[in-house]
Formats: structure tokens, C-alpha cells, sequence
């Protein structure tokens, strides 16, 4: 295969202009405060996104940087592997049998590790301030809150209901542009313990193969922040007056290391079946649905111009999400070729979950299905992030135990958040398009 980084052509950079401004017209056309919307804001948002990905994709020792904490992600992830070996290999060969070797036991511990690592660095109080630089950063170029920046800069690498705990001292007296601010840095960015998993199968058996993607995804989730707040500004724009502090919160994981670590795999644990057990029921319900649908175009005689005219065999879920959603793919600079591929992933990400359209990327990426390597690049941007359906009731219920009188309202920001989330996804996709 050709190197992923092609040289900057002209048609790239036209075509991810016509795809942000696709996105800015989405945005503006949902608003709920169109004349109150910050350009200012939602231009530096954007600018920091363009530097960043120029950075990471075309700055030599930028590009080294971030390959080196590719590596070491890399590394600290398969660590994973000695825990796994320990539970599951033989007492008589000493090695672990061949039919254990598959995603539940390969796959699934490293959201269990990664979950426990995370909860021992944010006790230790690392997590912290790695999340105030950034958020430090956000606040001084964008003119934001500091409760909306620490929320943001928190996403990056903790979960949807995990990332409000460190601004818990704000959240009842938050704007409801902040408070969608919040919801949609959670929709836009993923938990390191699935960033983990998703290299993993993404790269299969190839050391190189998982760096290249643990540069992507790291890259994803930082680039996911202001995009997430652009998307935020865009659909709830500021009205009110906010509280410019910055402080996190002093809540701790637990009162010891030891304690720390243990409740980070208990949640890990939980994380990691709720994943196995989404994936199990979703699976079997898309071909459930699938053999459905086959049967009624097997009727209506489309299976055989289907399995003709198209890269699908017969009528399926797969089919009519790849051309509902291949326009928005084409409008995004996706090589025209691919587009119905990734629109069907972006498809089974906003319907069902990240986690299984990232499962089907890694299938579609290993049977050669796709055109070009640009398409999978922009394809792992565009599934970086928490944006679904099912994510609104995680989100009500997550922060809502935290404020309870404002449930409603976060009831009425789900769908924003959603749209938000996904725009933010998308954006970081255009962007880095531009560049590969």
C-alpha cells in the first residue's frame, strides 16, 4: 500500500473548504440563537484544529513527537497481553489455546487495564493537570468559561459521565450554552480505555499498522476538544454572563493507589461488558433485520441488481445507511469511490455505536474494501466520538445524578448535543483530509 500521507493537492484543500462550510451552513441552519453566534470564536476553533492536524501530519519533528507517544501508547497497551496470558494460557502447554485468541479476550481487557491506568493517574492527579494545560490553552485563544474548557479538555480523556465530575462544582450554575458545551465535548470524543481497544483491531497483528492508528485516534481525540466547542457555540451560542474561574474539582477516585486501581478496573469491568454485550445484541439484531430485509428484496427482485450494480450483495441495514449517508461523505472530500462505505460507518455509528461501526472499519479495512487509504484515515475521524442516540439517555442519566434539578434541561440539549457531537466528528475529519 501507497504511504497514508499523500502530498497536499489543491483539489484536497477545496474540497475540505466546500466540507466545512457544509458543516458551518448545518450548524447555522440548527442554531437556536443564529445572530448571537461567535465567528470570532467559531474561527479560532477552527484554526487551532487546522494547525494541529498540519502539525501532527506534515511538521517533521511535530510527526516524531506524536509517533514516540504513539509507540509508548502502544507499549503500555500491551501490557495487557501479560494479564490476559496469566488468566487464560494452559497449566500443561503453558501457552493460551487458539480458540481463545479472538476479540472478547484480546480486545476487551485492554478497556479493563486502560480504565484502572487512567483512575490510578487522575488519584496521582497527573490526569488533572494534563487536562488544565489544555484547558488553559482553549480558554485564553477561544474567550471561554473555564467550566466549559475544563470540560472539554477532560473529554479528551475520560468518558461522557466521567469528564463532568471535574467540574462538579459548576454545574448547577452553568449557562445552557455551557451545559451544551459540556454534553457535546461528550458526544465528540471517546474514553481512553475504547481509544485503546480501537487500535487494537484497527491495526491487527502489525506493530506499525497499530502505531499508525494510535497517532490517528490520539490525534482524533485532542483535535475532537475544539471541535466540540465550535459545534457547541454554533448550535447554543452564549446569551448569558459566566463565571470565568478555572478550578477543577478536588473529588478523588479513591482514598489510596490501591483503592484507586481497584475501583478503575470495576469500572473498567463494567465498561468492557456493557461493550461485549451491545456488540452481542446489536450484531444479532442486524441480521435479524438483514435477513428481513433480504427477503423483501429477494420479493421485489433488487437482490440481483443490487449484487450487480453495487458493492453489497443483497438489500440490508448496510445498503440503505452506505447511500443514505454517502452525500454527506462525498461533501466531506471522501474519494468518491469509498463514499458509500463511509457513509454506512458513519451510518452505524449516529444509529447504533461507535464501537461497532469501528468493529466493522477494521473488518471492511482488512478484506481491502476500501479505494483508498484516505477513506480509512478519515473514517477513523469520523467514528471518534460518543455522538449516538443511546448516548442522549447515557448522558441524562450520568450528569443528571450529578444535577438533579436540571434534568429537563438536559433532556431538551440531547438532540443539540447529538447534532453538536457529530459535527464535531466531521470536522476533524474535513480537516485532516485536507492533508492526506
Amino acid at each position: 500500500m501507497t504511504s497514508m500521507l499523500a502530498a497536499v493537492s489543491l483539489v484536497g484543500i477545496l474540497q475540505g473548504i466546500l466540507g466545512i462550510a457544509v458543516l458551518l451552513g448545518i450548524g447555522w441552519l440548527v442554531s437556536s440563537d443564529r445572530k448571537a453566534i461567535s465567528w470570532p470564536l467559531i474561527l479560532k476553533g477552527l484554526g487551532i484544529q487546522f494547525i494541529f492536524a498540519l502539525g501532527v501530519l506534515k511538521v517533521p519533528f511535530i510527526e516524531h513527537f506524536f509517533e514516540w507517544m504513539s509507540r509508548a501508547f502502544v507499549k503500555v497497551i500491551s501490557f495487557t497481553y501479560f494479564g490476559s496470558e496469566f488468566l487464560f494460557r494452559s497449566f500443561s502447554t503453558g501457552e493460551i489455546h487458539p480458540a481463545l485468541v479472538n476479540f472478547a479476550f484480546n480486545v476487551l481487557p485492554t478497556i479493563v487495564f486502560f480504565s484502572a491506568l487512567t483512575s490510578l493517574l487522575y488519584y496521582l492527579g497527573i490526569l488533572q493537570k494534563i487536562v488544565f494545560g489544555f484547558a488553559w490553552i482553549m480558554k485564553r485563544l477561544m474567550k471561554l468559561s473555564g467550566a466549559e474548557s475544563l470540560a472539554a479538555a477532560g473529554n479528551m480523556f475520560l468518558g461522557q459521565t466521567e469528564a463532568p465530575l471535574l467540574v462538579r462544582p459548576y454545574l448547577s450554575q452553568m449557562t445552557k450554552s455551557e451545559m451544551n458545551a459540556l454534553m457535546t465535548g461528550g458526544m465528540a470524543t471517546i474514553a481512553g480505555g475504547v481509544l485503546a481497544s480501537y487500535i487494537g483491531f484497527l491495526g491487527g497483528d502489525d506493530p506499525e499498522q497499530k502505531i499508525l492508528f494510535a497517532k490517528h485516534l490520539l490525534a482524533a481525540s485532542i483535535m475532537s476538544a475544539p471541535a466540540a466547542l465550535v459545534a457547541a457555540k454554533l448550535l447554543v451560542p452564549e446569551r448569558e454572563v459566566f463565571d470565568n474561574s478555572m478550578h477543577l474539582s478536588k473529588n478523588k477516585i479513591g482514598s489510596n493507589i490501591l483503592e484507586a486501581i481497584t475501583n478503575g478496573t470495576t469500572d473498567g469491568l463494567k465498561l468492557a461488558v456493557n461493550v461485549a454485550a451491545m456488540l452481542l445484541v446489536f450484531t444479532a439484531f442486524i441480521y435479524f433485520g438483514n435477513y428481513i430485509l433480504e427477503q423483501i428484496g429477494s420479493l421485489a427482485g433488487m437482490n440481483a441488481w443490487i449484487a450487480e450494480n453495487t458493492n453489497y450483495d443483497t438489500f440490508s441495514f448496510q445498503f440503505i445507511i452506505g447511500y443514505l449517508f454517502a452525500p454527506i461523505a462525498f461533501l466531506l472530500g471522501v474519494p468518491s469511490a469509498d463514499i458509500v462505505l463511509v457513509g454506512q460507518l458513519l451510518g452505524e455509528k449516529t444509529i447504533l455505536n461507535e464501537f461497532y461501526a469501528y468493529v466493522t472499519l477494521g473488518e471492511l479495512k482488512a478484506s481491502g474494501a476500501f479505494a483508498h487509504e484516505k477513506s480509512i484515515i478519515m473514517a477513523t475521524y469520523i467514528l471518534c466520538g460518543f455522538s449516538n442516540f443511546a448516548s442522549i439517555g447515557i448522558q441524562i442519566g450520568g450528569i443528571g445524578a450529578l444535577v438533579p434539578e436540571r434534568k429537563s434541561e438536559l433532556a431538551q440539549l440531547g438532540i443539540k448535543a447529538l447534532i453538536g457531537g457529530t459535527l464535531a466528528c466531521l470536522f476533524t475529519a474535513v480537516i485532516v483530509g485536507m492533508f492526506v
